[in-house]
């Protein structure tokens, strides 16, 4: 415990550590545990992403509709990550009215707390920004303590052009308030007003809310934008020592009452940025977002070649026995293309861009400190990112097949997979969903009526027939076989140039697996670096000594040494 007192003199100063320090021991009560010393993960670990209302029903709360849809769909996940379920203003949820309510027009806590009897639960801690509609702004318009010294404001002369921005609208907003006007920092939206994280009552009402999650049900929380928590005029304002002193803090916090919990951070940023948030394997997040995986499985699947994600995943270890990757390649959000900076040229991000574009998709922007707009992240469904949306019935297949190998890939790699619900149903393009809210975003957030789901995956021949039931296989297949352990090792191959390969190991070192994803178009073969038998786990074919391994065109192999 004194290594937090540290934190919070090395945040707060020395003179006022002793009284902060004991205000969150307080809170913390009589609670008490030895941290762990290894992650409560296993190969049957997998996390289902959803909103509370992603499928509806009439007259049903939607967070029971949610609970009796994936009942019916009996996939093999252990984890559901329910997405802000919180009263919100905007932002589908992330502008977060109230942190310890639950939206009425979702249903209740003893929803959730029914879900989190069937899966492990995965909470939002929106903790860099509130909606302007929350108590806490109210007060601080008003003019009332302790709100006044709630949120970050600036003079609207002050030099922020070394500020990193997410977004293209201003860093500062104007606000009326019973002391005069105020420019309060906003970094997402005008709506989403940021925390003082500099004021320490305002981190005791953070730890507050984190631990009422716990309370209620969450065993996994995921820091919203948590890059962006600290601001000091004349910096970048992101991953600051002192954001980085709050995520150890918040992990000493539940290590100390909920040692299995785990901290996710998620950090849209160049990827050895988004590594900085493992600290050094003990004392900040457990998994941090594998923001640069999308991207560069869509750039593989867009080339038909491997290169650049063999040379970017060599790069991945296995870091320390209390942390690993969440893996993923959709979200709510779009396709993030920051985390490919350096690791893909400006050529390739510009060709992901004009595929987006050609496939139906938008494109959001950010500024930078030129004056200059990039591309930000591709707001497009995976699935129709992939492939063209543009396709025949007779197209579906290989549509469903190429799709479904760039699932494989992150679902073989080290970490825990985080699968989006659009993308387990092969989801196309909500076009309808953008016109009515004039949102890029709501392309890949569309609402599903829950019986006409049902239903339709049913209809053998369907893309969402097809997409489902190739991913309950390989959830299936995946949770049965310890090779795929978070905790375990990894090892690329170099095989063929449209091959990614790469070799599981499960912990204790006693079962391997070679995973092969034929990326490209063409019927080609493969040979193992080793003689043996070999049993394909997909599909039960078996295989000798060095015999060629045959693939077809995006096809995916799991291979076992018998």
């Amino acid at each position: 415990m004194e290594r937090l007192r540290a934190k919070i003199s090395a945040l707060y100063g020395e003179d006022r550590a002793d009284s902060i320090y004991q205000q969150i021991m307080t809170l913390l009560g009589e609670r008490r545990f030895a941290p762990l010393d290894r992650l409560a993960l296993s190969e049957r670990d997998a996390v289902v992403i959803a909103y509370g209302d992603h499928v509806r029903r009439s007259g049903e709360p939607p967070l029971q509709t949610l609970q009796r849809v994936l009942h019916d769909l009996d996939l093999p996940a252990s984890s559901l990550h329910i997405l802000p379920f919180y009263p919100y203003s905007s932002d589908d949820g992330f502008s977060v009215i109230d942190y310890t309510a639950v939206d009425p027009a979702l249903g209740t806590w003893a929803d959730i707390q029914r879900l989190a009897g069937d899966y492990r639960l995965m909470f939002d801690a929106v903790f860099n920004h509130v909606s302007v509609r929350s108590a806490w702004f109210a007060g601080f318009l008003r003019g009332e303590a302790p709100y006044t010294d709630y949120f970050v404001t600036a003079p609207p002369e002050a030099d922020l052009s070394l500020v990193t921005r997410p977004r293209t609208h201003p860093v500062l907003t104007r606000f009326d308030t019973a002391n005069g006007a105020r420019y309060v920092w906003t970094t997402f939206s005008a709506d989403q007003v940021d925390v003082n994280a500099a004021n320490p009552d305002v981190l005791i009402e953070l730890i507050r809310v984190l631990l009422f999650y716990i309370e209620q049900g969450a065993q996994l929380i995921r820091l919203d934008a948590i890059a962006f928590l600290w601001k000091e005029i004349g910096t970048t304002c992101i991953h600051l020592p002192n954001t980085h002193r709050i995520v150890q803090v918040f992990r000493d916090v539940l290590d100390l009452v909920s040692p299995a919990a785990i901290l996710i951070t998620e950090t849209n940023v160049p990827h050895h940025e988004n590594l900085s948030y493992f600290g050094d394997g003990t004392d900040e997040a457990q998994m941090v977002y594998q923001f640069a995986l999308p991207p560069l499985i869509y750039h593989t699947m867009r080339t038909g070649e491997a290169a650049k994600l063999t040379e970017w995943a060599k790069t991945i270890t296995r870091v320390s026995d209390r942390t690993t990757f969440f893996n993923f390649t959709a979200s709510h959000d779009g396709i993030g293309v920051r985390p490919v900076t350096g690791i893909l040229s400006d050529d390739e991000i510009a060709a992901l861009v004009q595929t987006t574009l050609s496939h139906g998709g938008h494109v959001s922007m950010k500024s930078n400190p030129d004056g200059t707009q990039s591309p930000y992240e591709l707001n497009i469904t995976y699935f129709d990112a992939i492939t063209s949306p543009r396709i025949t019935a007779a197209q579906r297949q290989i549509a469903v097949d190429r799709f479904m190998v760039s699932q494989a890939i992150m679902l073989a790699m080290i970490g825990v997979p985080g699968i989006y619900l659009h993308s387990l149903l092969g989801s196309q393009n909500d076009h309808e969903g953008v016109k009515a809210t004039g949102h890029f975003r709501s392309i890949n957030r569309e609402k599903l009526d829950a019986d006409a789901l049902l239903e339709a995956l049913q209809r053998e021949g369907t893309i969402r027939h097809g997409v489902f039931e190739r991913y309950k296989h390989l959830l299936a297949v995946r949770a049965q076989e310890p090779a795929f352990h978070p905790l375990g090792d990894q090892t690329v191959l170099d095989l063929h140039p449209e091959v990614f390969a790469l070799e599981r190991t499960a912990p204790d070192d006693r079962s391997r697996v070679i995973a092969l994803n034929n990326v490209g178009s063409a019927h080609l073969t493969v040979k193992l670096p080793e003689a043996g038998r070999w049993i394909d786990l997909l599909s039960g074919e078996t295989f000798s000594g060095k015999a060629a391994i045959p693939l077809q065109p995006y096809q995916v192999r799991w291979l076992k040494r018998e």
